[in-house]
């Protein structure tokens, strides 16, 4: 998507910190922002799959020489790493503009009583305590300036729960509210915090919710349109491409055939 010039002048030379950002929203998040702002973006790429960080930067300098990456592993629920990660980024990626807190996931959709303990673990540290923790390490460089873009990942599912969602629905409705109380006790300064929640996106999400059953994950989609995860990019480039006192504080985004979590067309 063309953003044009106005957008491409906001973003020149901002620093912007993505997690999760080895595939599907994160990567094209990346790429999006590479676009928008002619490749004159600093972005630090960071998730769990380091290869796949280096084919993204490998894949972006082609296309747009004069950008700047740095990408490196992060695991955000690895906590103890993540505040030497952030103060030992390199000098010219250290002045961090924009947070996107990215890196979520589902895992299964047992009914409560049936959930497995490491499910309930990894989508509790990954969604609530690993956005957290990134948000508390990088905050105090926004602060120190005055300035900044934090943009949580939520969901619809943190505004309409379903059954067998039960975790992950209320992962994304601490999302929704950690934005809340965070934009409240940042209304004194121009930092500004962002909510995008998506609705259906074909991506890996459905593959890791089934385990690598792509017959299931496939099921998800079957009769439908969804979103791709460049849809949700071009949401969250709009939203920090913005004036300095606007504030697109929430965003849910659906394709045609969606009204809700658990309402769906299917042809």
């Amino acid at each position: 998507m063309s953003f044009g010039k106005k957008a491409a002048e906001r973003l020149a030379n901002k620093i912007v910190l993505i997690t999760g950002a080895s595939s599907g929203i994160g990567e094209a998040t990346a790429r999006e922002f590479a676009q928008a702002s002619n490749g004159q973006i600093k972005l630090i790429l960071t998730a769990r799959r380091h290869e796949r960080l280096v084919s993204l930067s490998d894949s972006l300098i082609k296309e747009y020489p004069q950008i700047q990456i740095h990408a490196a592993k992060l695991d955000v629920t690895a906590k103890e790493t993540i505040k030497p990660f952030i103060s030992s980024l390199p000098a010219e990626f250290a002045n961090i503009d924009v947070l996107i807190n990215n890196a979520g996931k589902a895992l299964g959709k047992a009914n409560v009583g049936e959930i497995e303990d490491e499910d309930i673990d990894g989508m509790f540290q990954t969604n609530v305590l690993g956005l957290v923790h990134v948000t508390q390490a990088v905050l105090p460089i926004f602060k120190a300036k005055n300035s900044g873009d934090i943009v949580n990942i939520g969901s619809v599912a943190g505004r309409d729960p379903y059954p067998g969602g039960a975790i992950y629905c209320a992962t994304k409705s601490a999302v929704k509210f950690f934005s809340h109380s965070l934009r409240k006790e940042l209304i004194n300064t121009k930092i500004r915090v962002l909510e995008v929640d998506p609705g259906a996106v074909l991506t890996e999400f459905s593959l890791v919710r089934f385990k690598g059953d792509a017959e299931k994950a496939d099921e998800v989609y079957s009769g439908t349109s969804p979103l791709g995860p460049e849809d949700i990019a071009e949401a969250i480039i709009f939203g920090v491409s913005r004036r300095q006192n606007t504030v697109i504080a929430e965003t849910l985004v659906f394709p045609q055939h969606q009204a809700s979590a658990s309402h769906v067309y299917r042809s």
